[in-house]
């Protein structure tokens, strides 16, 4: 109890969940946001023959989850770029990923020891994202507790969403590549956080904001911290959701897919012009 005394966490939490995220976290969350953009196939290309289709793309993926959000609410989806110097802020970032000298900024972002710890700070961004989200649609819809959770799921990984759009905008169609289809850590993480702040905000789960967001965000930023620096892609929910799908959906489980592997093709049977040059060769060799 001294202890818990001394670090007085409930004070911690608050604090932490009350701290400005302009400049510094919403600087990292548009850093890893347009370094992913860089990543993906093509965007270098388009950068260098449409600048501003490359500086959409790049828009889309720092305000994307605003834009979503706020045309599922009624509310103009222009309205967040309202905010100057978060543009401004965003766009110098998109032009020194895309074309800085060199690529030195590239170089320094994408190092690993960096990209960590802006990882983790992005995580932070994502969390109060998706708490502003539930707030937001608890005050417009107080009882609709599934808009709630779809607006905090929307503000998490709306960018994720909106990725077919933003595709279209690079020339690029991938349907299959939907979010829905294929939800990354991110997106479930996101649903998952929504679904809990949403059942804070209904008083159903009896813990302060405060406390949730730092739990949440230790947990994201833990979590993706080490998936990225082992450069996976997997989910700790994957045993879970593994066994839940099993029993409520019938879904295999992963183990099953291990077992029920293909096996190697056989091989394929000898035609008749194989059998008959083999006969002549043995014959061949009888009469020799």
């Amino acid at each position: 109890m001294d202890v818990l005394g001394v670090l007085n966490l409930g004070e911690v939490a608050g604090y932490f969940s009350k701290m400005a995220m302009f400049p510094v976290f919403d600087l990292a969350y548009y850093i890893v946001s347009i370094l992913y953009l860089k990543y993906e196939p093509g965007s270098v290309e388009v950068s260098r023959r449409s600048p501003v289709a490359s500086w959409l793309c790049a828009m889309l993926y720092c305000f994307g989850s605003y834009i979503l959000a706020d045309i599922m609410l009624g509310v103009c989806p222009l309205d967040y770029f309202q905010h100057n110097s978060h543009i401004l802020l965003a766009s110098a970032v998109w032009y020194l990923i895309f074309y800085c000298p060199l690529n030195l900024f590239y170089k320094c972002v994408a190092f690993l020891p960096i990209k960590l710890v802006l990882v983790a700070l992005k995580e932070v961004v994502r969390t109060r994202k998706i708490a502003a989200g539930v707030h937001h649609a608890h005050h417009a819809y107080h009882h609709g507790f599934l808009i709630m959770v779809i607006t905090g799921y929307v503000k998490g990984s709306g960018v994720a969403l909106m990725s077919n759009f933003e595709q279209l905008l690079r020339g690029v169609w991938k349907p299959e590549t939907n979010e829905i289809l294929n939800m990354s850590f991110p997106t479930k993480a996101s649903l998952y956080g929504a679904i809990l702040f949403t059942l804070q905000e209904a008083h159903i789960l009896p813990v302060a904001k405060s406390t949730l967001i730092c739990v949440f965000t230790l947990f994201m930023a833990t979590s993706k911290v080490f998936m990225t620096a082992r450069h996976s892609h997997g989910s700790p929910f994957a045993l879970i959701e593994s066994w839940v799908c099993h029993v409520l959906f019938g879904s295999p489980l992963a183990s099953d897919d291990d077992h029920h592997a293909p096996a190697a093709p056989a091989a394929s049977p000898k035609t008749k012009e194989e059998l008959s040059e083999g006969t002549r060769k043995r014959k061949s060799k009888k009469a020799e």
